[in-house]
């Protein structure tokens, strides 16, 4: 009943592989560009000529805000325009009538000098007439509610015959995305892992519509504004992707990895094989102290059924594999990750858990 139980040992074979250290965002899928179309004008919506999905081309009228009042007002400075002209015209033929019967000294010249500032006044009042012309036909023409830009129609916030007021804000009525084709993924970082970001990095992302798809990216720009919500900073990320079959729609959830550092065919151990200590809580000191960690790293591997320390230099780590950069260890040498000895097992110097 007091004979040792025999330890039992789980092990892995170390082995070349890549190894990917990456940084795990959540993001919006967005088009690249979108133009906010508003209006300039206030007015009743008479008519719509776009709606979701349209694709639209530049200068293409997408609304008609009910350009009568301002047709009204285009109309009577037009008049006015035309009234005033006629007055000026009529004051420099009197004018030059006066300046020839002053030359004959048949009228004094004071009258021919004050005609001509009669007729300096005329053109000046045209001028502004023609000024009030000019802006009532720019109101009048703002009434087309126009694209600015060849894309397709994401949203629409008006409908026929709403009123839509241009006051102090101008009001949002159409969104145009220039290219579904060329999206991007906007990500929220955190600030821990701002600093292995940089623009050209290689990213990829899932949507829950494609759960089974990995779509492809690259980071093209790190936005250096923060964005605080309850204490917590987060920077803007951008991965633009190609999204030339149109799967990905604006506004999609996705799961981002931003792959920061990229390693292939290196010498790898599983991560549990460094956290390995033999005996597991004989291994802690009576004081509850651990191994200095000034100490190297090392491996314990199985040879001739006995476990051997094995000093290395690790290199670049992930989720679930470390690089060797230096150690007596080979492909295919059985590294320990963990010990079992009756019901008592050691796995990274730590108890058996309770069941």
């Amino acid at each position: 009943m007091h004979r040792t139980a025999p330890v039992q040992y789980v092990s892995a074979p170390a082995g070349r592989g890549a190894i990917t250290r990456a940084v795990t965002a959540t993001g919006t899928v967005n088009p690249v560009l979108t133009i906010i179309v508003g209006t300039y004008v206030s007015g009743v919506i008479q008519n719509l000529y776009c709606d979701y999905n349209t694709q639209v081309r530049a200068y293409q009228v997408c609304a008609k805000i009910d350009p009568r009042p301002y047709q009204a007002i285009f109309d009577q400075y037009s008049g006015q325009l035309l009234r005033d002209q006629a007055v000026l015209d009529r004051d420099r033929t009197d004018l030059v009538r006066y300046q020839q019967l002053a030359a004959q000294n048949s009228i004094a010249r004071q009258q021919a000098e004050d005609q001509g500032y009669v007729v300096n006044q005329d053109a000046a009042t045209v001028k502004l007439d023609q000024a009030l012309v000019d802006g009532a036909k720019l109101n009048l023409d703002y009434t087309d509610i126009i694209s600015p830009v060849n894309g397709t129609v994401v949203s629409r916030s008006v409908t026929g015959g709403q009123t839509v007021a241009a006051s102090f804000q101008t009001p949002t009525l159409f969104l145009i995305a220039t290219d579904l084709k060329q999206m991007e993924v906007d990500t929220n970082t955190s600030e821990g892992d701002m600093g292995g970001v940089k623009e050209g990095d290689k990213a990829t992302f899932t949507v829950d519509a494609f759960p089974q798809r990995v779509f492809q990216g690259a980071v093209s720009q790190v936005r250096q504004s923060p964005q605080t919500v309850q204490n917590v900073v987060t920077y803007d990320v951008v991965v633009s992707i190609d999204n030339s079959d149109l799967a990905l729609i604006p506004g999609m959830t996705a799961s981002t990895q931003i792959i920061i550092d990229q390693r292939n065919d290196v010498l790898r151990v599983p991560n549990q094989a460094l956290r390995y200590v033999p005996g597991g809580l004989s291994a802690v000191g009576a004081a509850g102290a651990r191994t200095p960690t000034n100490k190297p790293p090392e491996v314990w591997v199985l040879r001739d059924g006995q476990p051997v320390a094995v000093t290395v230099v690790t290199g670049l780590s992930d989720d679930n594999f470390t690089e060797i950069v230096k150690g007596d260890l080979n492909p295919g040498d059985q590294v320990i990750s963990a010990e079992s000895r009756g019901n008592v097992s050691a796995q990274s110097g730590l108890p058996p858990p309770r069941l």
